[in-house]
């Protein structure tokens, strides 16, 4: 069986950008994640250890968010690489990157990446 859990709206202010004023001011970001997995066991047990832990999705979020990159499909794929090595049961993964407000020319409300992967 396939289940869904996500977690939206992971809000975060960064210093991602090339721009050497990105790396100084920071700005807003918003993550969106989504995991395929199968918590069928979850429904008899009751129990946080047979489904994916979102608690753990936001900490590794949070973590690679914090850790500055040029661009936000580094940090993007960061963060894919992290629920691989450590979120246990997880079939497919992806996760949505939104730069608020980005520096460019014109008037763009954000801007944002999305990586999928099947494990």
């Amino acid at each position: 069986m396939q289940h869904t859990i996500e977690v939206n709206g992971i809000k975060c202010y960064s210093y991602h950008g090339c721009l050497p004023e990105e790396g100084k001011i920071g700005g807003n970001y918003i993550v969106d994640v989504k995991v395929t997995t199968d918590f069928s066991n979850s429904f008899i047990s009751d129990s946080l250890s047979d489904t994916v832990d979102y608690v753990a999705i936001n900490k590794i979020v949070e973590e690679e968010m914090m850790q500055r990159s040029k661009l936000i499909e580094h940090v993007g794929n960061r963060i894919m690489q992290r629920f691989k090595q450590e979120l246990r049961g997880v079939l497919k993964a992806k996760i949505k990157v939104t730069k608020i407000s980005p520096p460019i020319d014109g008037n763009v409300e954000n801007v944002a990446i999305i990586i999928e992967e099947t494990f």
